[in-house]
């Protein structure tokens, strides 16, 4: 039975072997299929996971409908999600299989550069900053709305083959959480998301220590240096 053109109402055990029937469906036509997997209660647990879901549920915009998408990737039914610059998009089952495409705004040149200013020479590494080890300020720095390294509600523009008239269905809502699950395997895969290129930070880092060295240190330090190694000094 259809409500209101919706399609039949559809249990979630008859979902999860749907889901299952066409992951090994499209696995068999796409060998890059990378189905969003959540183990545990939590759908993210380092800091770039758990901060894109929290930065997510602290809109406004989002609040009545974001919820809707955590039974869903939970159970399973987000078949594929793949993350490139600006976009996400995902195969979510539902009453059918359906199509999510999200575009996010790449982060502007002005907000880039503010923020590649203010990180100055207090990131050591790569590893440091995909691991989120960096001074507690930095949190504020990439979350402040319209300014920091995440998206605000005006920069996400979602779409979704599914029925329902919402701008964010429960199909979209679920391909959300999965980027905040799937930033917990792969966090540069936010800094390909957002257009950027996360060795500008490294290389900030990097230019700012050299100056502070040469100032401290003058010409012996200088002679050291030519035949350093920079990318193992500074771990990048």
């Amino acid at each position: 039975m259809s409500w209101f053109g919706y399609g039949e109402y559809v249990s979630v055990a008859e979902k999860r072997k749907k889901a299952e029937k066409q992951m090994e469906k499209l696995r068999k036509k796409n060998k890059d299929l990378a189905p969003v997997i959540i183990e545990g209660r939590k759908i993210a647990t380092t800091w770039w996971g758990s901060a894109w879901c929290k930065n997510l549920e602290s809109y406004a915009d989002f609040s009545n409908r974001i919820g809707r998408g955590r039974s869903y990737v939970r159970n399973g039914f987000v078949v594929d999600l793949q993350i490139d610059e600006g976009i996400v998009i995902a195969k979510v089952m539902g009453s059918s299989l359906y199509t999510a495409k999200i575009k996010i705004d790449i982060l502007s040149k002005a907000n880039k550069d503010s923020i590649t200013k203010a990180v100055g020479r207090k990131i050591d590494s790569v590893a440091d900053l995909v691991e989120g080890k960096f001074p507690k300020d930095f949190e504020e720095l990439f979350l402040t709305q319209k300014k920091g390294l995440f998206p605000s509600p005006m920069e996400i523009h979602m779409d979704c083959s599914c029925p329902d008239w919402a701008t964010m269905c429960k199909h979209v809502a679920a391909v959300l959480y999965g980027v905040g699950a799937r930033l917990d395997e792969d966090p540069l895969l936010f800094f390909k998301l957002r257009g950027v290129d996360v060795s500008t930070f490294i290389k900030a880092s990097i230019e700012e220590k050299l100056s502070h060295m040469m100032k401290n240190a003058g010409r012996a330090s200088e002679r050291v240096l030519e035949g350093a190694d920079l990318s193992e000094l500074f771990g990048v």
